[in-house]
C-alpha cells in the first residue's frame, strides 16, 4: 500500500528503512568503461551528512543553495541533503554561460554554490559577482582539480560521521526547489516548486506507470531538469533502482538496458529517432541484446511525431508506449499524459493526468471544443507557486489557479488532447495561422529526413513564410527538388518557402532552439525589413 502524503524527504528514509542493502542508482560511463553505484543506506547517510554539514555551516530553512553538475551519482544525494536543510535547491542548465550562471544565481541570491569540474572557468568569469551572495564554495568532482577557492564535498562532509535526520520541521507548502525554464523562448525565468509539489510528482508518475520495487528505470536526460527526475520519481517512490547513464549513444542506450536489465526507458525524440536510424542501418543488431524485460518506452519534453511512434511499435511490438506532457511549471511531466491504456491513439499527448484538470481556450477564455485549437491551461497539485521575484509573470500565466500554459492545442471527437504547437512559434502567413509542428510531423515521415525545424522568416508583403532547416539521415542525398516534389501533399500555404540544410539544434531536453535559428535564418530579413519600411 503506497501512502500518498509523504513529504519527498521521508520517501527516502523510508527506502533506507526498507532497503537498506539494495542498488539505489547506478551510474554508467560508456566513455571511459567505467561504473559507480550506491545502495539506499549510502544514498540516505551521504545526504544526511551533508545536510549536517550543511547545517553547521548556517544553512537554514529557505537559503538557497546551487547545483550546477552534469550527471553523476553524487547528484541526487547532495539534491535530497539540500533538502533536508529546508533550504532550497537550486539545479542549473549545465549548458549555461557565465552570464545565465551569473543571473539565476543572482536571482537566488544562493548563499551555496555546488559545481564539477566542468564548470571552473565558467565560474571564475563571474565569481567576483558571484561573492555578493555566495559564501561557501563545494567542488564536485577530483580533490586533485579542486580550486584554492573551494572545499571539496568529500573533505566538507568527512568530518560528519553520525548521519542523524537533521531536525528540521517541513511541511508539504514549504518551498522546495527553483527551477529556471529552459531559456528556448528568451531569458530564463525562476520556477518556485513547493515540497507538495514534487511529492505529487512522485505519486502521479507511479500512478501512471505503476511501478514496483522490482522495475529498473534507466534515466539518461539531465538531472537539473524536472522531465527526468520526476519520471524516476515513480520508481523512487517504490524503492526501485535507477541507472543513469552518462553519455548518450543508440549503442550506450541499448547496452545499458541490456546489461542493467532495464524495463522502464524515458526517451527524448532525437535519440529515439537515432536508435531506429542505427537499428535501420545494422548498427545495431536487437537480437544481440537482452531486450524482452523493457516494457515500457515513454516520450516527452516535445510533441512526439507519430511516425516516430509508427516505426518504433515496428521494432518493440510486444513494448508499452506512452507519451507525457508537462513543463517546469507543472512540476515537470505528467499533467496531460495518453495513458498505457491508449496507446494505440497515435498521435493525441492523451488527457488530463492523475488529480489534474485541463481546457483548451480562445483569447477571451471561452472553452473551445472538437477540432477548435486553443491554449491549452491546466489546474492540479503540481502548478508551481509562482515565478520567484516576477508577479507580473505570475499573475500573467497563473489565473484563478489555472496555469497557461502557452501551448496551442485541440480536442478530438472522442476529447483527447493534441498538442499543436507553441503559441509562440506561430507563423503568420498572409493572415493564415500555421503551426509548425504540423509541418515537421509532415517531413518526418520521409525516409530520408533525420531532424526538421520550421520557422517564420520575415516577409514584407505576408508577413511570414515557413522556411525548413533540415537535417538528413547519415548516408542519405537530398535536394531541394526532392523536398518541394514531397510536400505538394500540403496545402499550399502551408509549403516551405525556404529550405535550409543543415543540423537542427536541441538543448539537453530536446527542445529545438527556435530563437537560436531565428537569429541565423532570419536576423537578417528582419534588419532588411524594418530598413525599408523606416
Amino acid at each position: 500500500m503506497i501512502k500518498t502524503d509523504m513529504i519527498i524527504t521521508d520517501i527516502l528514509a523510508q527506502n533506507y528503512d526498507r532497503y537498506p542493502e539494495e542498488t539505489a542508482i547506478v551510474e554508467r560511463i560508456p566513455a571511459l568503461n567505467a561504473k559507480k553505484q550506491i545502495t539506499w543506506n549510502e544514498f540516505y547517510r551521504f545526504s544526511c551528512r551533508f545536510a549536517n554539514s550543511l547545517g553547521k555551516k548556517g544553512i537554514r530553512k529557505g537559503d538557497k543553495v546551487v547545483q550546477l553538475m552534469t550527471n553523476s551519482i553524487d547528484w541526487l544525494p547532495l539534491y535530497f541533503g539540500i533538502l533536508y536543510t529546508g533550504a532550497w535547491a537550486v539545479p542549473l542548465n549545465f549548458r549555461f554561460e557565465s552570464d545565465k550562471i551569473l543571473l539565476c544565481t543572482q536571482t537566488a541570491e544562493a548563499k551555496v554554490f555546488i559545481f564539477g569540474p566542468e564548470f571552473i572557468q565558467r565560474i571564475e568569469a563571474v565569481r567576483p559577482e558571484l561573492e555578493q551572495f555566495v559564501t561557501l564554495w563545494l567542488f564536485s568532482g577530483p580533490e586533485n582539480d579542486c580550486p584554492q577557492w573551494a572545499c571539496s564535498v568529500q573533505d566538507f562532509i568527512c568530518e560528519e560521521k553520525e548521519t542523524p535526520l537533521p531536525d528540521v520541521d517541513l511541511c508539504m507548502e514549504d518551498a522546495a526547489a527553483l527551477y529556471f525554464t529552459s531559456g528556448t523562448t528568451g531569458t530564463p525565468k525562476a520556477v518556485l516548486l513547493t515540497h507538495k509539489n514534487l511529492s505529487h510528482a512522485c505519486y502521479l508518475e507511479n500512478s501512471h506507470h505503476g511501478q514496483t520495487h522490482e522495475d529498473i528505470f534507466l534515466c539518461i536526460p539531465p538531472l537539473y531538469h524536472t522531465g527526468a527526475k520526476m519520471h524516476w520519481m515513480g520508481s523512487f517512490l517504490v524503492g526501485g533502482k535507477c541507472v543513469l547513464l552518462n553519455g548518450v549513444s543508440p549503442k550506450w542506450i541499448i547496452e545499458a538496458i541490456s546489461q542493467e536489465l532495464c524495463t522502464i526507458v524515458w526517451l527524448l525524440v532525437p535519440w529515439a529517432h537515432d536508435i531506429l536510424i542505427a537499428v535501420e542501418n545494422k548498427e545495431i543488431h536487437l537480437s544481440d541484446y537482452t531486450l524482452s524485460q523493457w516494457r515500457l518506452m515513454h516520450a516527452g519534453a516535445q510533441p512526439v511525431p507519430p511516425s516516430l511512434v509508427e516505426n518504433w511499435k515496428k521494432y518493440f511490438p510486444a513494448q508499452a508506449y506512452d507519451t507525457n506532457y508537462g513543463l517546469t511549471e507543472s512540476t515537470g511531466p505528467g499533467c496531460v499524459h495518453l495513458g498505457l491504456e491508449n496507446a494505440g491513439r497515435i498521435g493525441p499527448i492523451g488527457l488530463p493526468g492523475q488529480g489534474w484538470e485541463a481546457k483548451i481556450v480562445d483569447k477571451q477564455g471561452n472553452h473551445l471544443f472538437a477540432n477548435e485549437s486553443g491554449e491549452l491551461i491546466v489546474r492540479g497539485p503540481g502548478v508551481m507557486k509562482e515565478y520567484y521575484k516576477n508577479p507580473e509573470a505570475t499573475q500573467k500565466t497563473i489565473q484563478n489557479g489555472w496555469l497557461h500554459t502557452g501551448d496551442i492545442a485541440r480536442y478530438d471527437k472522442d476529447g483527447f488532447i493534441w498538442l499543436v504547437d507553441r503559441k509562440k512559434d506561430m507563423i503568420i502567413y498572409g493572415g493564415e495561422n500555421i503551426f509548425p509542428v504540423e509541418i515537421e510531423n509532415f517531413f518526418l515521415t520521409h525516409e530520408k529526413i533525420k531532424d526538421i525545424a520550421v520557422i517564420g522568416v520575415p516577409d514584407l508583403r505576408l508577413g511570414e513564410i515557413p522556411a525548413g532547416i533540415i537535417s538528413v539521415k547519415p548516408g542519405a542525398m537530398m535536394g531541394e527538388k526532392e523536398i518541394m516534389e514531397f510536400q505538394a501533399a500540403l496545402p499550399r500555404y502551408k509549403q516551405l518557402k525556404q529550405i535550409f540544410f543543415g543540423d537542427v539544434p536541441r538543448n539537453p531536453t530536446g527542445k529545438i532552439e527556435k530563437p537560436k535559428l531565428r537569429r541565423m535564418y532570419a536576423e537578417d530579413k528582419r534588419k532588411d525589413i524594418n530598413k525599408l519600411l523606416k
